[in-house]
């Protein structure tokens, strides 16, 4: 059923109001996170559009001041990456599986991602997750030798050409540019670039030709965007920016960039350790109410420490993928913690969400949802 774009507004601000922070830490029963599963996957399922993708500029919240059609067009390709991924390592019918082609059959007929406009360059989320939803299909048995398979590659191969055209000169990948730059976007950000980085080494695992210059220029932005204190700088710079003490570049303002960033190094090849990848958790555990505080907030970076909702179920998900390069030993208490954060971001359609932008809002969500729950339950 679609809503108006002012009522999920107005159902976001008493959201706000009445939720509880740090309401992840509380008990919940385990059969809950088996039952979310379940019902997020269904709701993928339920809300797939009829050209096999999700979302779409429909609802939409901001204006072409912001956005125009063809932004909510790029954010739409890249919920569908992240949707046919959650259906293909967590389906398990044939029902998910025929949702899942479509999807891919979507991204193979949308691998052709461009901007959107002079200052914008929201194609690149639509390039990683597409990317990284192509190369995972490429190594899951079911596309081992498939019809789908030649034009599947053929479509990796053309999302590498778009990283490879609109990657700044920093190393990284963002989402806006001045309209008085080159063609080719100087700004970049830490954490999409840490996404670009996990999509190319999906894509070399799928036998996909990477450009290695693109590759190591990528890490190496990444890498430089650490900072002393462990988190990561919100973007990529010549030099270290720690801005002001209650800035977005702190730790509690890094709370999701510094898992995906140690995910991203560490399977990138690059010397992330152990206590490194649990110290980053016990950050996110430590700080967690700084993240929840802001959950289905509507006005972007509102929150202490520049904090937005969108950071809610991202974070928890890259979360749940550190917490898989744990020894097993030490996994445990952070993965309990991880699925109670989750399960706060549930609604009673099934969906996992945190903030609104249009209807590809509640899909991405509950992929990250899903697949950060199923990502724990070999860790309790």
């Amino acid at each position: 059923m679609r809503h108006p774009a002012h009522l999920l507004l107005l159902v976001a601000l008493l959201a706000s109001v009445l939720q509880t922070p740090g309401a992840a830490q509380e008990e919940f029963k385990k059969e809950d996170v088996s039952l979310a599963v379940t019902d997020g996957i269904a709701y993928l399922l339920d809300e797939q559009n009829e050209d096999g993708s999700w979302g779409g500029p429909v609802n939409q919240t901001f204006t072409s001041g912001f956005a125009n059609p063809a932004t909510y067009r790029m954010w739409q390709i890249g919920t569908t990456g992240l949707s046919a991924r959650t259906l293909l390592e967590r389906g398990s019918t044939e029902e998910h599986e025929v949702a899942a082609d479509r999807a891919l059959d979507y991204l193979i007929l949308h691998a052709k991602a461009v901007r959107p406009a002079g200052w914008d360059v929201d194609n690149n989320w639509a390039l990683v997750y597409g990317l990284d939803a192509i190369a995972r299909a490429l190594q899951h048995p079911r596309y081992a030798d498939h019809e789908k398979t030649p034009a599947l590659r053929e479509a990796g191969q053309t999302m590498l050409d778009g990283l490879k055209k609109y990657q700044s000169p920093r190393g990284g990948w963002g989402y806006y540019s001045s309209p008085e730059a080159n063609w080719r976007p100087e700004w970049c950000t830490s954490f999409m670039t840490a996404v670009g980085v996990i999509s190319l080494v999906e894509a070399k695992a799928a036998g996909l030709e990477v450009d290695e210059k693109m590759f190591t220029a990528s890490v190496k932005a990444l890498e430089r965007s650490r900072l002393p204190s462990g988190a990561f700088e919100y973007s990529v710079n010549v030099l270290p920016n720690h801005l002001r003490l209650e800035s977005i570049n702190q730790i509690q303002g890094s709370l999701g960039r510094i898992q995906i960033g140690h995910v991203a190094l560490r399977r990138a090849g690059e010397n992330i350790t152990d206590e490194e990848i649990e110290w980053g958790l016990e950050q996110f555990v430590k700080h967690h109410k700084f993240l929840a505080t802001v959950r289905n907030k509507p006005i972007p970076h509102e929150g202490y420490y520049a904090n937005a909702a969108y950071f809610y179920l991202f974070a928890h998900y890259y979360a749940s993928q550190a917490l898989q390069l744990l020894p097993v030993e030490k996994r445990a208490r952070f993965a309990t913690f991880i699925q109670g954060g989750i399960l706060e971001a549930r609604q009673q359609d099934g969906a996992m969400w945190d903030f609104w932008i249009a209807e590809n809002t509640k899909p991405y969500g509950t992929s990250f949802g899903v697949m950060g729950l199923e990502n724990t339950l070999d860790s309790e």
